[in-house]
């Protein structure tokens, strides 16, 4: 389970972290014409070989970065304007398969223990998944729906403050979840609604109201379950 954990944390740099926009444009313009697409493959390749630490698996890790490779040339070439989220989800989740199918068939410690504890590795993946990883996958799959009237309503906002309150409030979630206290997830959510209330009533927006409240949603329902698994996890070490 640590194994799969901590190539799991190497899966969250590499492809959301340490990969930075101009990377992810350089690639979808160019496909497999793009040296970033190579040097991301170079990246998953070194990070899964560095955090697993074991000589035995950088043939694992050499696997696992030409999976990679193949896994985003084939969304690259395939995927359209209008199929990017199907893609997006399809690439993701084809990534983890190969992530489990290695953790099941290595079962070999780690011989350099960059971490001295298992419940470490656990956590910082779990806090990490929640930040630019989950901002990234709501962003994407609520880009169904682009209400009119948010344009308008964000000159006056801080740059990027609502991806930064997001990421803020799961955070807050997954310590109130591990430190036993439920209650102040119902606060934080009513908190926010009561900020939020006065820019949705001023917008008179049914279309942007509901574009929050499914952002707030997803983002609130990614949390939990986030700070569930860390929780169920935890539980499962000796």
């Amino acid at each position: 389970m640590i194994l799969f954990v901590k190539l799991l944390l190497a899966h969250l740099l590499g492809d959301f972290i340490w990969q930075p926009n101009s990377w992810v444009k350089d690639k979808e313009a160019n496909k497999h014409k793009s040296v970033y697409l190579y040097l991301h493959i170079l990246l998953h390749g070194v990070l899964a070989a560095v955090l697993i630490g074991d000589i035995g698996f950088i043939r694992y890790a050499i696997l696992i970065a030409v999976t990679h490779g193949i896994i985003d040339l084939i969304k690259l070439n395939f995927q359209k304007p209008k199929t990017k989220r199907t893609w997006f989800v399809v690439d993701q989740i084809a990534h983890l398969l190969i992530l489990i199918g290695i953790a099941l068939f290595y079962h070999r410690n780690s011989i350099i223990p960059l971490l001295p504890c298992n419940d470490c590795w656990i956590l910082i993946t779990g806090f990490l998944l929640v930040t630019k990883p989950a901002s990234i996958f709501i962003k994407t799959i609520i880009s169904i729906w682009s209400p009119e009237s948010q344009n308008s309503h964000q000159d006056n906002s801080l740059a990027n403050a609502g991806n930064y309150i997001g990421i803020l409030e799961r955070l807050f979630v997954v310590c109130f979840i591990l430190t036993g206290h439920f209650e102040a997830i119902g606060f934080l959510l009513a908190a926010k609604s009561i900020f939020r209330f006065g820019d949705l009533k001023e917008a008179k927006d049914r279309k942007l109201t509901e574009y929050v409240m499914i952002g707030t949603l997803i983002s609130f329902g990614i949390s939990i379950l986030t700070g569930l698994a860390i929780q169920a996890l935890l539980l499962q070490l000796p």
